[in-house]
């Protein structure tokens, strides 16, 4: 069964998520803060990341950065989402793919099953 990280502080998007993702076959594991994520990767080792640009403590695309500093994470399949077009950012920041909200949850399970091969 295939680990997804989810970082979004928006707990209602959060909540749906991690329904469709279970019943497609993923074990959820979620963080509201970008910190948060950090420590939750580290011990759980998550097998894709979902991540929001707008977090409470830091923006998306850092916390993506972090994840590519750390050869723990640097080949991880990472996913940002935001409202806006911050395609170019998540990119540069080293996300795999980039997701404008509201996107078709049941897109997911394809999208992520793609990343991970």
């Amino acid at each position: 069964m295939p680990k997804i990280l989810i970082v979004d502080d928006d707990r209602t998007t959060v909540k749906l998520l991690q329904t469709l993702l279970e019943m497609d076959g993923f074990e959820v594991l979620m963080a509201a803060r970008g910190q948060t994520a950090i420590e939750l990767a580290r011990e759980n080792r998550p097998d894709i990341i979902l991540v929001d640009y707008h977090l409470a403590d830091m923006e998306g695309s850092e916390l993506v950065s972090r994840f590519r500093s750390d050869t723990l994470f640097a080949q991880l399949p990472i996913v940002m989402a935001s409202g806006l077009d911050m395609e170019e950012a998540a990119r540069k920041a080293g996300a795999n793919a980039f997701l404008i909200k509201p996107f078709e949850p049941s897109t997911l399970a394809d999208l992520f099953y793609g990343l991970l091969g």
